[in-house]
This record gives structure tokens, C-alpha cells and sequence, in this order.
């Protein structure tokens, strides 16, 4: 193929892949084989929104090497090991698709795939073994799956998904299939354990929530807010969009609007954390159904641990005791976390920007559907401790500052 061509093509799968959900921000990555020696990737570390031709790095499959200043992909590895082991693949994509990473973190393959679906991945999907990021042993893990397998899909444990198709089109039509077959393995699984049809995710979140309640007494329950910093003023907005409250931080004195009492815990948080001038508050529907189960929340997810922080902690905030609950959340978000769990209310997910805060509670909603949905099956591990706090020092100290 021409390789402006195929820079074109996988600029155009790029920005599809963040319209339909599949990946966000700089996650995952899109490839286009040029002939059998070599191939195009995104770039490492650049949003897909502001993809150039200049920034697609042609890469050589044999030795992974490649000319001029942009960085390719950290998973180049693997899209080569594609078009080495699949002649027939002549695009990858590399996702961290919603439904394909909780399956990521239950420890099986997915077999006996039926109807069109088969058709269109094949009849069982391999899960490939663990490795951190953009290493050899992540990279090892998919070609053994890929060789015990036909499957033009295959998923990375506490990952995502590598989906290998003949072209573009292929591609998009096996991640889109295999969200819809983990969606399946999920359901069944619940509709099994409740003898009864379950179709929706929020069914699966009441079923799994009343299997699973803490006995302990109940939160008030919390009016969700966001909130901006911009220097000294916080201002307030429900999630209608609507500007609820305008104030000084300083002196805590109202400029514009009411003073509920969620906003003492927002002004907590952004007296404790300079680094913090964005915070959410998430009532997704698995995040709260997290909040009413777990003390803890470990990852059992790369991009949770990556942003969310190593653990999450359960805090206990009341607005109508707000001078000993508030200390509550601080504690729980410490000084690197960016994510707290708010007991039987979702979860308060803070960032140094509205972007940075979004990607805290897009990973933490997607690793607590994961966590929910382990409740219906035994023993899942999360991610090892070691791990964990490799991953989220390095987000902290490189990518984070990676646009």
C-alpha cells in the first residue's frame, strides 16, 4: 500500500476510534501494513483528534526500527508480531474497549462464540497473559495466544483488546463484535447465578450490589456537582451544566449563588491538593454500585492504576457533618490519587484539568464495571501491588504531562 495512504487510513481510524468509545485520549494505538517488511503506527504519547501524517512513524516489522524524531507507539511489538504471524492482517487495532477489558480481568478465553459474531472473529477468543505496558512480556503474552489460536481477536489480561483485521473496515468489525460477545458472557453469566433474563448492565449492578452490600449504616444521599479552580475562585455546577455557586477559596465567602453542602467537600479537597483544579463528582451507575460494596477498590485495570491511583478508598462524607466528614475524602484522595470512592454515592474524581479529571472518572467507571462484575465469579486477582505503583509513577511522572 502507499504510505500516505495508509497514514490517512489509520488517522481516519484513529479519530473513529475515539467517536465510537473504543479508545480515548492517547490510549490504545492503530496500525497499517505497507508490504510484508513494514508497517505505519500512531504515534506515541498525541491525541488522535491532532493527528498529521507527519506524526504515523513507519515502522520495519524485522528489528522495530524506524527513522526521524516522532516516537511510534510503545506496542509497536505487538502490531508487528500481527502482520509477522497473521500474512493475511493488514491492519491492528489496539483497544481498551469497556466490555473487552472487564472480560480482560476474569482470567479465561472466551469459547464457543455463536452466530455472526463467529463469523466475524471466530469461534473462541484467547486471552493473552499479563505484562506491564510496552514491554516484551506483554508483547510474548499475544503472540502465544495468537499462535494457539485462529481468532482475529485477542484479549490482554487487565488490559484491553488486539482486534486483526484484513483492512480497515474488518478491523472495526471484529471490536465492535467482540464488545458485544464480552457483553454477553457478562449477562449470561448474571441471568444464570439469578435465574432470570438479565439484559442491562444496571441489572447486573443490583443483582451483584445485593449479593455483595456492606451491612454498615448508610450515606446520606449526595447531590451530585462538578467544579473549576481559577486561582482563588471555585465555581460550582450541577450536572445540568447549570453555574450553581461562584467563591472566594480563601476566605470561603460566597461571590454568587447558594452554599450547598457538597461544596465544603469540594473546597477540602482543592485546599489540600494545589495540583487539583478540576473535580467530578460520578454517579455512573457501577461506580455506585462500587461505593456500596468496597472499602477498597484495587485495580484490576493498567489505565485504573495508571491515573486512578494503586488503590481507592471508600470515604464517608455527610453534609450535615461536614467538619469531620470532609477530612474523610482528603484522606482518601491523599496527596497522588485522583479518585475516592464516595460511600453509597459514586466517587469524586479530581484532575489538574477538566480533560485530566474526565480521564480519572472514565477509568475509574470502567474498572468499577470490571469490579462489579467480578462479583460473579470467584477469586479474581487484581493487579500485583508491585505493578500497580510502577504504572502509576511512571503515568504520573511521564505521560501525564503527554498531550
Amino acid at each position: 500500500m502507499d504510505i500516505l495512504q495508509a497514514k490517512q487510513i489509520v488517522i481516519a481510524a484513529g479519530k473513529k476510534l475515539v467517536e465510537t468509545g473504543l479508545i480515548a485520549r492517547t490510549w490504545g494505538n492503530v496500525s497499517c501494513r505497507i508490504d510484508s517488511q513494514s508497517f505505519v503506527i500512531t504515534p506515541s504519547g498525541k491525541a488522535y483528534e491532532t493527528l498529521t501524517p507527519d506524526d504515523i512513524v513507519l515502522v520495519r516489522a524485522a528489528d522495530l526500527s524506524y527513522d526521524g524524531d516522532v516516537k511510534p507507539s510503545s506496542e509497536k511489538g505487538i502490531h508487528a508480531q500481527c502482520y509477522l504471524l497473521r500474512p493475511e492482517c493488514n491492519f491492528v487495532i489496539h483497544t481498551h474497549q469497556p466490555n473487552a477489558s472487564i472480560i480482560s480481568a476474569l482470567g479465561a478465553d472466551i469459547n464457543d462464540v455463536e452466530g455472526e459474531a463467529k463469523d466475524i472473529i471466530g469461534d473462541n477468543v484467547p486471552l493473552a497473559s499479563y505484562g506491564l505496558p510496552g514491554t516484551g512480556k506483554l508483547r510474548k503474552g499475544v503472540v502465544n495466544a495468537l499462535k494457539r489460536s485462529d481468532s482475529k481477536a485477542v484479549i490482554m489480561k487487565h488490559h484491553g483488546a488486539v482486534c486483526l483485521g484484513k483492512d480497515y473496515d474488518e478491523a472495526f468489525a471484529i471490536a465492535s463484535a467482540l464488545e458485544d460477545v464480552c457483553k454477553k458472557v457478562v449477562f449470561d453469566r448474571c441471568s444464570a447465578m439469578a435465574n432470570k433474563p438479565v439484559e442491562t448492565f444496571r441489572e447486573v449492578c443490583d443483582y451483584v450490589t445485593e449479593l455483595k452490600k456492606r451491612a454498615d449504616a448508610p450515606a446520606p444521599k449526595l447531590t451530585a456537582y462538578d467544579s473549576s479552580r481559577e486561582g482563588n475562585v471555585v465555581k460550582l455546577q450541577g450536572k445540568d451544566g447549570s453555574e450553581k455557586a461562584i467563591i472566594g477559596i480563601a476566605k470561603e465567602n460566597i461571590i454568587l449563588g447558594d452554599w450547598p453542602g457538597e461544596l465544603d467537600m469540594h473546597v477540602a479537597i482543592y485546599k489540600a491538593r494545589e495540583d487539583v483544579n478540576y473535580i467530578i463528582q460520578s454517579q455512573d451507575e457501577a461506580v455506585v454500585a462500587a461505593s456500596k460494596i468496597t472499602k477498597v477498590l484495587r485495580p484490576l485495570l493498567d489505565d485504573f492504576a495508571q491515573i486512578a491511583g494503586t488503590t481507592v478508598k471508600t470515604a464517608f462524607y455527610n453534609p450535615n457533618d461536614i467538619l469531620k466528614t470532609k477530612k474523610n475524602v482528603v484522606k482518601a484522595l491523599g496527596k497522588h490519587k485522583n479518585a475516592a470512592l464516595l460511600k453509597d454515592n459514586g466517587a469524586v474524581c479530581v484532575g489538574s484539568s477538566q480533560d485530566e479529571a474526565e480521564a480519572a472518572e472514565m477509568v475509574t467507571a470502567k474498572n468499577c464495571k470490571t469490579f462489579v462484575s467480578s462479583g460473579l465469579y470467584e477469586k479474581v486477582k487484581p493487579i500485583g501491588k508491585v505493578d500497580s505503583v510502577l504504572m502509576n509513577v511512571i503515568y504520573r511522572l511521564k505521560y501525564s504531562k503527554q498531550k
